[in-house]
């Protein structure tokens, strides 16, 4: 039986994406119930190419469906649009940023682990496959033990959905993927539209480097016996390995990340901005386990 979806703030480009898969792709057995945003134009537009219904209100697949994918391209959306669906305890994807402010995030996880919703999303550059590699190299002290790590992606914050926080989940994401996602604080220090970021792990640090509008990324490893630097491809292999990982809980399978792990970049950006105004070194916080 076809698992029963909507998708919701479906002006990102995911939307596309995961909509082509589930229509060429064999191995998804999904039906999309409608779609929704807060604007007009982009649910139209899939209507017009994919066929599927058009949403009046974000809140009708309550009870309906079995899953729910949100890609919203601002993140403060995220929760709103999650929030009536939470009860049910069925499967969210929630694209990047997961939400904005700490207190959401907060918020979010305690009804998530309530009501036992498996979660997945965020960027998909975790999925990348340098990136993947670069982990395990870390996780298996590959050339010896890591000295520490850079990782260059970009900033797009001039389209007005939420500033530095609509993209800078990618960057945050793949350090956090490579170097484990609780890193002890950072340190940003702005250049006009250029941003450095050091993280301070317990061991070394990774430095980052946001570049407004320099659609570019890199990931390099530094260890006792070389060094491992490669441009990362981020494209359609990603969002298929995304989508497969939200698949995965639909047909029933447990959720990769812990919701602590999951919401963690949410307190990473907070903590790059609270730095990026303090220009010190924030501690960076988290949801208790």
């Amino acid at each position: 039986m076809s698992k029963k979806i909507v998708i919701l703030g479906c002006e990102n480009s995911h939307a596309n994406a995961f909509l082509n898969a589930i229509k060429n792709s064999e191995k998804y057995d999904v039906e999309v119930l409608g779609v929704y945003s807060d604007e007009q134009d982009p649910p139209k537009k899939l209507a017009e190419e994919f066929g599927v219904p058009v949403m009046e209100h974000y809140t009708d697949g309550v009870g309906k469906v079995d899953g729910v994918i949100i890609t919203a391209r601002h993140g403060d959306n995220h929760y709103k649009y999650a929030k009536p669906y939470l009860s049910v305890g069925i499967p969210l994807f929630i694209d990047k940023p997961i939400t904005v402010s700490e207190e959401d995030a907060i918020a979010f996880a305690k009804e998530l682990k309530a009501y036992s919703v498996p979660v997945t999303g965020g960027s998909s550059c975790r999925f990348e496959k340098t990136v993947l590699k670069l982990k395990k190299d870390v996780a298996e002290d590959v050339d010896g033990k890591t000295l520490g790590g850079y990782v260059r992606a970009p900033l797009n914050s001039k389209m007005g959905y939420g500033g530095f926080y609509f993209y800078s989940q990618h960057l945050v994401e793949i350090v956090g993927e490579i170097y484990g996602r609780f890193p002890k604080s950072v340190q940003a220090t702005a250049h006009g539209e250029h941003i450095t970021v050091v993280f301070h792990y317990e061991d070394y640090d990774v430095t980052g480097e946001f570049t407004e509008g320099i659609f570019t990324y890199y990931a390099a490893r530094s260890a006792e016996k070389g060094v491992c630097c490669s441009e990362l491809i981020i494209g359609s292999e990603c969002f298929e390995a995304e989508f497969d990982a939200f698949y995965d809980l639909l047909e029933g399978k447990e959720q990769e990340l812990t919701y602590e792990a999951f919401m963690a970049p949410v307190f990473v950006l907070n903590a790059i901005q609270r730095s990026l105004q303090t220009g010190k070194a924030e501690l960076i916080g988290k949801i208790e386990e």
